[in-house]
């Protein structure tokens, strides 16, 4: 293994600073850019995001149309005896305007004749005679949709930037767009490192651990929508890592390389970015955990830098990764909050750091904290609605103060 001397300038840390997460995230966002659209059919777009604009070519309800079944007639003669003159079944076309004590039998979806502004219910009328019926409700609403009075011709329905859910493929659907523009996939490079790293299928020994970071990013980036191409499992040599992080800027958008980004002895990917490049924007933010999270680019590449402990890992995704990878494909990703009163108070010693913990949201609607032992606690996570910010600077919370849940959750 090579690792370069700490007089060599390609080892050098670009701040010692501890950038705020603000900072570090509005320096990281800029560099984000739409990466293309293509063009997919209707069946292939649930989950994609939507490259333009889509515009309605037809009112909706393309008529007057009847909510229910019943009788349609004109409301100043709801009192008086009607003369049915017309059946109206759902994708036919009316034969004959309604006049006055007149009402034509009509079925739910169907067009409502001209001369007509009122459908009385099936349910509030009684027959009186052959073709005679009578309303016997006291009143009545309508129930006709009218023409346009959902959508117009020329609506913008969906705007650009919209994720695909099945409600959109339905408005989809229904003006016709059998062919969508939808944003490019970015291709996401995941590099794990670590000699004491081993696979899932490798039982650990007593100074190894399974790979838990590789699996968890490509779980989160095909949430988020986003592809990704696994590099593999690297010791920690540096030329094997730097030949691996050649290849994969070579080949993807974005490269996330796990472990070796901390200040030990072994934490050499720094070093392989600058030898490669890349322009290192910040390597050290006030959270945790997630303090050595890394950031540069070279030319239009992205690469990150990522903790090795998994907790740290999903923070980082979670805060940086997911609206980075949603932004450079059009999506302006707003996290969904949940603002609730804290179960218990909650306190800490230190206070440099912004602090991320995992919580549960009780039935009662309060927020729990749950057991957290630090960053390689993955397993804090498995019941999580969600984590919770402890602001930089404040070391106690009060029971029953007001706390956002961030939910680990795409929309």
């Amino acid at each position: 293994m090579k690792i370069l001397n700490d007089e060599n300038p390609l080892n050098r840390k670009v701040n010692r600073e501890l950038l705020p997460f603000e900072r570090a995230f509005e320096t990281a966002i800029g560099y984000a850019k739409f990466i293309g659209s293509e063009t997919v059919s209707l069946q292939n777009s649930l989950g994609r995001i939507l490259a333009e604009d889509v515009i309605s070519d037809v009112d909706m309800p393309p008529f007057n149309r009847a909510a229910m079944d019943g009788y349609a007639c004109r409301r100043p003669d709801i009192g008086n005896e009607l003369t049915v003159i017309e059946e109206i079944p759902a994708g036919t076309v009316p034969q004959r305007k309604i006049g006055e004590n007149q009402c034509a039998k009509i079925m739910t979806g169907a067009i409502v004749p001209e001369g007509a502004d009122t459908v009385i219910m099936v349910e509030q009328t009684q027959k009186v005679g052959e073709n005679k019926i009578r309303f016997v409700g006291k009143d009545t609403v309508s129930n006709i949709a009218k023409k346009g009075e959902d959508v117009h011709s020329g609506d913008i329905i969906l705007r650009k930037g919209k994720i695909l859910y099945p409600q959109h493929i339905a408005i989809l659907a229904a003006v016709g767009k059998v062919r969508v523009s939808v944003a490019k996939k970015p291709m996401v490079a995941i590099i794990s490192t670590g000699d004491e790293i081993v696979e899932p299928d490798k039982k650990p020994t007593l100074s190894q651990t399974r790979n838990v970071n590789s699996y968890e990013l490509m779980a989160k980036i095909e949430q988020v929508g986003a592809e990704y191409k696994y590099y593999g499992l690297i010791g920690d040599d540096f030329e094997k890592i730097d030949k691996v992080f050649k290849t994969a800027l070579a080949e993807c958008d974005l490269v996330i390389i796990t472990g070796g980004v901390s200040m030990g002895d072994y934490d050499i990917v720094p070093q392989i970015f600058r030898k490669n490049g890349v322009k290192i924007l910040f390597d050290r933010i006030a959270i945790k955990p997630g303090r050595p999270t890394t950031f540069g680019v070279v030319g239009e590449k992205i690469v990150w830098g990522m903790p090795g402990n998994p907790v740290s890992t999903l923070i980082s995704f979670e805060l940086f990764v997911k609206p980075f990878l949603f932004k450079m494909m059009g999506h302006n990703y707003n996290p969904i909050k949940i603002s609730l009163p804290l179960e218990q108070t909650i306190s800490r010693n230190k206070t440099a750091r912004a602090s991320w913990i995992p919580v549960k949201i009780t039935d009662d609607g309060k927020i729990r904290t749950i057991e957290y032992n630090g960053s390689g606690h993955i397993a804090s996570f498995i019941d999580a609605d969600g984590a919770i910010c402890i602001p930089r600077g404040v070391a106690k919370i009060d029971k029953n103060s007001p706390v956002d849940v961030r939910l680990f959750v795409c929309h």
